[in-house]
């Protein structure tokens, strides 16, 4: 008897308690962790756009950021973190969850800015997959506008890379082995250690974020020019989206927005970056025109081969929403 009163107390506390949260707290606090470390460049837009939302949406919605890379989680698990709600919300890009979702690669290949996604219906498109495949609402676009580049060790005068082992992410591991490269699948942390040790002759990255890692200490020469377009996203688990309600949504939504035109400057910021590469002793490699156009188109072909291969249902669409003609 003294039991069911003790259950009876307790359930009526948790109705009260409830009541409580329902009259007068609709603030809602959602979990994100990045796949990068605080402070990281990959991070640094998510990390503003957190700002945003805590300062707009006191009351109605707050993130509580838990910081990231891998000593939160590893990077390369953070996409099914979000699919299975272990937390609401990720800073990741599409590259680290190809295993759930090739379509992902698309978005890193794209050239129409993201700013036209929501008007050319891109963005009701990969909801649509996203939503299917991922479990996850794609929120936003962190980081556009931003070439990945070849970066290694020792200097090649041909698009050649026979014999050499580069640390890659399947994005470019066709592109890499197409001109003869050993692609190894390495972790973002772990790849200074990888170049120290010998491990590999060259790595795969963007323009930027060499210099958060040290690994310019390594690396002697940039392979111009540039190809793809890095995408790290904003994604919110499908299940937490659903339970928000419009006015919670709309301050996420109006977030990502802005931290999608944190983006437009980037070209600018590139040129900065490549001379204090230059600064640090890492030069260009600048092939002949015929041979860097080559290099270029090949850089293209081998991902939506790649795309198409994987997703024959939907590589076709994805390129007509995301790519210029």
């Amino acid at each position: 008897m003294k039991l069911f009163k003790q259950i009876g107390r307790i359930t009526a506390a948790l109705c009260m308690a409830v009541g409580v949260s329902q009259a007068s707290a609709q603030e809602v606090t959602i979990r994100a962790v990045s796949a990068w470390p605080e402070g990281n460049f990959f991070s640094l837009n998510f990390e503003n756009f957190v700002k945003r939302v805590n300062a707009e949406g006191k009351g109605v919605i707050q993130i509580n950021y838990l910081g990231g890379g891998a000593k939160v989680m590893p990077p390369f698990e953070v996409g099914n973190a979000v699919k299975n709600g272990v937390v609401d919300m990720v800073n990741v890009t599409g590259n680290f969850y190809t295993s759930l979702l090739p379509e992902s690669d698309a978005l890193s290949v794209s050239t129409v800015p993201v700013q036209e996604w929501r008007k050319n219906g891109a963005y009701d498109y990969i909801n649509k997959l996203w939503g299917e495949k991922m479990n996850a609402h794609y929120l936003g676009r962190a980081i556009d506008n931003m070439p990945y580049h070849l970066f290694l060790k020792k200097q090649i005068t041909k698009p050649d890379l026979t014999g050499m082992r580069l640390r890659g992410i399947p994005i470019y591991r066709d592109f890499f082995q197409s001109m003869g490269g050993n692609v190894l699948t390495i972790a973002p942390g772990e790849t200074y250690t990888a170049l120290e040790r010998g491990v590999i002759d060259g790595y795969g990255w963007p323009v930027s974020g060499i210099f958060d890692l040290s690994l310019q200490e390594h690396t002697k020469y940039r392979v111009e020019p540039g190809f793809y377009n890095t995408e790290v996203g904003v994604l919110v688990n499908l299940n937490t989206w659903k339970r928000l309600n419009d006015k919670q949504r709309a301050v996420l939504t109006n977030a990502a927005i802005w931290m999608e035109n944190l983006n437009l400057d980037n070209p600018k910021k590139w040129e900065e970056e490549k001379k204090r590469q230059t600064a640090a002793g890492i030069q260009p490699i600048v092939f002949p025109a015929a041979e860097a156009a080559a290099y270029a188109k090949r850089a293209t072909d081998t991902i939506w081969e790649s795309i198409n291969k994987r997703s024959p249902e939907h590589g076709a669409k994805l390129r007509q929403l995301l790519t210029t003609k």
